[in-house]
């Protein structure tokens, strides 16, 4: 494939803005109207998502090697929209359409054929992930809302339990849909390592101007059905036993992970009596946002190999450590430690920046990419390169 020949030819449409989205889901929903009830009947957030997240990874198809496993998870995520294999048929029929009525003449057989490899390859590898993972999981699972908790004005802890086993490792994402707004899936990472029982802890901050998250803390209530999508993620996640210690480095509800993890090495010490040294930085703007702070104070009392401390950005009469979090991170023994952060995109921006000026090697800093994840609505996990879903 000439890579130059997609990837700047992508560039050239992408400069026509939100007309590009607009003129291809105008030409999806007039040429195959049946697939318009597979979409949320407002698209103001899905238009950019669909056009950054494909023209991304096609225009990129020469280091496919680089995103197979994102690719592939598209696959078995498309799954919970009701995706098949001829919807990729119209997908791409559209793609080609809308890249033709922006470039012009410039759109000609040999621009055509690049584009129409690379988007098969992409397809085939999508669709084979969705068939091979339909033999062994559901498209999606349904679960039954347990509690909702208002812990603070803007922030719910909300606990779920799916009726059927469903497997995930400390420190994923699960997407979810919830009866007040169909077909607008969001992620959210479970804040407890798996259990017995299978139920799953999701804190979910309300982001002004969202269109999921609202629904949940003000809406969303015990008894309620709910859809769940398959875990995904792994750069938060740790082996089991891992003896390395920990810095974990939280914004806000990015906190939801790191509490995966840590329930998870706290079961290991429970178990074996042995567990790394793990320091817990919890970064918020106002005091009242810590909303763990009994759990997490009580554990640091508890457990001998765990440090809390919290570190608030706004409040000048805070008597605690103040200031950001990541330059508090920075100032931590870092040495022989691993960092995990999770948090908004500007505060792990910053994080990094802080620890790598300090001298930790950027392979012993962990933190998630999402370009998957809804911009406006990403409340649990930080999405730094996020693209949108190709949904």
């Amino acid at each position: 494939m000439d890579a130059y020949a997609l990837q700047s030819s992508w560039d050239r449409v992408t400069k026509h803005g939100e007309q590009v989205a607009l003129y291809f889901y105008s030409h999806i929903f007039v040429s195959n109207p049946e697939v318009r009830s597979m979409f949320p009947l407002s698209m103001s957030n899905q238009r950019d998502k669909f056009v950054s997240a494909l023209g991304r990874i096609v225009s990129h198809a020469d280091e496919i090697e680089k995103d197979t496993a994102f690719i592939q998870h598209l696959g078995r995520d498309h799954r919970k929209y009701a995706v098949v294999a001829e919807h990729y048929n119209a997908v791409g029929a559209s793609l080609c359409a809308t890249l033709k009525h922006f470039l012009g003449p410039e759109w000609d057989e040999d621009l055509a054929a690049e584009w129409t490899a690379a988007y098969q390859v992409i397809a085939r590898m999508m669709v084979e992930a969705a068939e091979n993972s339909s033999e062994s999981t559901p498209d999606w699972w349904d679960a039954d809302v347990v509690s909702v908790e208002r812990r603070t004005m803007d922030l719910t802890l909300l606990t779920v339990r799916p009726r059927r086993a469903l497997h995930f490792l400390p420190g994923q994402s699960l997407s979810m849909e919830i009866p007040q707004r169909p077909r607008l899936w969001r992620y959210f990472s479970p804040a407890n390592a798996p259990r017995a029982d299978g139920s799953i802890d999701l804190h979910v901050q309300q982001i002004d101007g969202g269109q999921v998250s609202p629904s949940v803390v003000r809406n969303l209530k015990q008894g309620d059905e709910v859809k769940l999508g398959a875990p995904v993620g792994d750069r938060l996640t740790r082996q089991h036993n891992d003896p390395r210690d920990l810095l974990m480095i939280a914004g806000g509800t990015g906190l939801a992970p790191l509490l995966a993890v840590l329930e998870q090495i706290d079961n290991e010490w429970a178990r074996s009596g042995r567990a790394p040294h793990v320091q817990l930085l919890h970064g918020v703007r106002m005091p009242w946002h810590l909303y763990e702070r009994p759990r997490l104070r009580e554990l640091a009392q508890t457990r001998p190999w765990f440090d809390y401390t919290e570190v608030v950005s706004a409040d000048a009469s805070y008597p605690g450590t103040r200031g950001k979090v990541g330059t508090v991170a920075a100032r931590q023994e870092l040495p022989g430690r691993m960092a995990m952060v999770c948090g908004g995109p500007q505060m792990v921006a910053h994080t990094l920046e802080r620890l790598s000026a300090a001298g930790m090697p950027t392979e012993h800093i962990k933190y998630e990419h999402f370009y998957y994840a809804a911009a406006d609505d990403h409340t649990a996990h930080p999405a730094f390169t996020r693209s949108g879903e190709i949904k």
